[in-house]
């Protein structure tokens, strides 16, 4: 087998392997591409000059990307994973100093225009990086506000051996540079080396001079590559590690994290999940189990893989359920190294303990026609869960993001093809001389706007009242807690005095604010649902009066309701949930019963203070343009759908002949009924063929 450079791709022609596990995605691909010739028939019976909006629907069809976000412990082997992925070992550094803390997209198979960069990466703004140098970031603020002296000390000495390195590479370019963005249109890895990678030592002997020259001021990097065996664009979002004591990490992922709608977390098999990977837990514990897939990694570590990986799926699901995790998440077992070494064995060579373990795990049919399993890469590739891995993603995007864009795209598709019914349907009576009322198109377009006017108002009103009752629960939700912990700490003083440390956690604070949060997605789904179903019967009824016409199964499907982002937020690190000697330290600080009660609770509500921010003030904001967005796109294209229905019932006889033609009527309208009832319904009877061959006769 030929050597794979560390950045170049490996090749689908000598690892046709590169295909297996992609079931679910080549069968949404597949239902992409016949809902696009789905979209191409409709466009061909268009009338000419009609305003088109199957070119966006397709563009969306097109630019579907799906993301998923890769968390997980340090060293489990997080980025080794995703280099096998994106079969390019050795792409992304997997070894970096502990303050890199890069977000790493790579964009798989994304529509490019010639020119576009191959490579962007952003370099912190002034203020992220004064946040950084002056408090520490998030994990300083915490040891700040609970006077954990020791601890605020070990930071500072790190962010100042962080800041003179800094400055010793950059010079006064330093300053210039933040806030900056450097794109490159070629991947090497000299580019990775100088802006992600600064290992755990950048002054040893014989670094390069370049290598990690940006690293420490790289916030994320955004890489565009081919993969072949992919069926659909993809985007994998690479985050740093959690379980560190650098909190700015977490803020991170949880980012990354509240944007993706799949999260895969990587565990190491040799220690699993454990209860002290808390961090990970609580992030993972706000998103939905559909959300979660677990990749245990390193099995290559086991002793006896086949017999120990029952036992660490156990007590993993153990653990979750002692710590409000995620119920029965999908659970994925396999070796990055394998997957590595199966393409790239010159540059990733299997040492001597992990190449027996392979061949344990192999079992006696080591390999095709018996020959060893380290000689047969694509065995190699398939027990190194790589492809029971991306089944199960695909599986994941096919059931939700993949089904939910099919769905809305038909759905608008649908309400196209009975505008365009309707608009046939004037036309035929007026090629058969009959008169039709008609709304005068100023009038119409006046009507159009008031209609649109009362929706809005309808929205901002429900969501107003959605997220006023979320403020308050989430309001009640922290001074419950607050009460509550004061009141127990004030038990502890009166039961065990002050010489013995109270013991207390935020757990039943994140618990009342997640019930919060699924209240109000409930509540926000049940109120857009009413008001895009009322928006859909005004225009409904807007048709009727407009051309005074009835039309056989003319409906107006509603706006799809938008998808609601888990709450990640609620998983971010408080002061309570660190067991370090801050807590000890702080309780010595206090004197008197009141001061244990006033300082306890000033320090817990200036530490949820961010959580309850994020949720309140700028995720509510997010979801209710997100909804307010959708309806003013709802009313957009419905706009020109009826206004160019309005234009067929005012144009010239002569006109009107040029645009559909008197023999062609009738078979466009019988076309028009036969898409309308496949976009309808996915077990209809296929009728690409006949609407095919009317798009050829139209193009002739």
């Amino acid at each position: 087998m030929d050597e794979t450079p560390d950045c170049q791709p490996a090749g689908l022609g000598r690892f046709p392997f590169l295909r297996n596990g992609h079931d679910s995605l080549d069968g949404l691909a597949g239902e992409i591409v016949e809902l696009k010739d789905l979209l191409l028939d409709i466009q061909a019976l268009e009338a000419k000059g009609s305003r088109s909006q199957i070119a966006r629907q397709l563009k969306e069809l097109d630019e579907f990307k799906p993301s998923v976000t890769m968390i997980g412990q340090i060293k489990s082997g997080k980025t080794s994973l995703v280099n096998a992925m994106v079969a390019r070992p050795g792409l992304l550094p997997a070894d970096v100093n502990p303050w890199t803390s890069v977000v790493t997209s790579l964009h798989l198979n994304a529509p490019r225009k010639e020119g576009d960069p191959v490579a962007s990466f952003q370099f912190f703004n002034g203020d992220e990086w004064d946040h950084l140098v002056s408090n520490g970031g998030r994990i300083g603020e915490l040891s700040m506000r609970a006077g954990a002296d020791e601890e605020l000390q070990k930071i500072q000495l790190q962010i100042a051996e962080m800041r003179e390195k800094t400055r010793k590479r950059l010079g006064r370019r330093f300053e210039l540079l933040l806030g900056q963005k450097h794109d490159y249109r070629h991947l090497d890895d000299d580019l990775m080396q100088r802006y992600v990678c600064l290992g755990d030592d950048f002054e040893m002997a014989g670094s390069s001079d370049q290598q990690g020259r940006f690293a420490d001021i790289t916030k994320s990097a955004d890489l565009f590559l081919p993969l072949p065996s992919l069926p659909v664009p993809l985007c994998l979002r690479d985050t740093p590690g959690v379980n560190d004591t650098f909190l700015m990490r977490e803020q991170i992922t949880i980012k990354s994290l509240r944007n993706s709608r799949l999260c895969v977390v990587v565990l190491s098999a040799s220690q699993a999940l454990s209860s002290v990977d808390m961090g990970l837990i609580r992030m993972i514990s706000n998103v939905r189990s559909e959300g979660i897939v677990i990749f245990v990694n390193r099995i290559d570590e086991l002793s006896d893989p086949a017999t120990q990986i029952p036992d660490i799926r156990d007590s993993i699901l153990t653990t979750l359920e002692k710590m409000n995790g995620p119920e029965n998440p999908r659970i994925v077992f396999g070796s990055a190294l394998w997957a590595n070494a199966a393409l790239a064995p010159d540059t990733h060579p299997l040492s001597g303990d992990s190449a027996a373990v392979l061949r344990q795990y192999a079992g006696p049919e080591a390999g095709a026609d018996g020959q060893d399993v380290l000689s047969d890469a694509a065995r190699m590739w398939q027990l190194s869960g790589v492809p029971e891995l991306f089944e199960t993603i695909g599986a994941r995007i096919a059931e939700g993001a993949g089904a939910r864009l099919l769905s809305e795209v038909r759905q608008r598709a649908a309400n196209q093809v009975s505008s365009m019914k309707a608009a046939s349907t004037v036309a035929s009576m007026r090629i058969d001389g009959n008169r039709i009322s008609v709304i005068e198109p100023a009038a119409l377009s006046q009507l159009l706007r008031r209609l649109e006017t009362v929706s809005m108002a309808q929205m901002d009103t429900a969501l107003d009242q959605v997220f006023a009752t979320f403020s308050s629960r989430v309001d009640q939700a922290h001074n419950k807690f607050l009460e509550r912990a004061v009141a127990s700490l004030l038990q502890h003083l009166e039961n065990y005095g002050e010489n013995e440390t109270w013991q207390y956690t935020p757990d039943g604070l994140r618990i009342l604010l997640r019930s919060s949060y699924q209240v109000m997605r409930k509540n926000l789904m049940a109120a857009c649902t009413q008001v895009y179903s009322d928006a859909a019967s005004a225009i409904h009824d807007t048709y009727q009066q407009a051309v005074s016409i009835q039309v056989s199964d003319f409906r107006i499907a509603p706006a799809a309701v938008p998808e609601v982002p888990p709450p990640v937020a609620i998983g971010a690190t408080i002061a309570l949930d660190l067991q370090t000697s801050w807590w000890k330290g702080w309780w010595q600080r206090r004197r008197g019963y009141r001061a244990y009660a006033s300082g306890y609770y000033d320090l817990i509500k200036a530490e949820t203070a961010p959580i309850i921010h994020e949720l309140k003030e700028q995720q509510a904001a997010e979801i209710r343009q997100d909804a307010r967005e959708r309806l003013m796109a709802f009313f957009t294209e419905q706009r020109e759908l009826l206004m160019d229905v309005a234009e067929k019932t005012r144009i010239s006889m002569n006109d009107l002949n040029n645009l559909f033609g008197i023999n062609a009527q009738q078979e466009r309208a019988e076309l028009l009924e036969l898409l309308l009832k496949e976009l309808a319904s996915e077990d209809a009877e296929p009728v690409a063929e006949p609407a095919r061959a009317a798009r050829k006769g139209a193009a002739a």
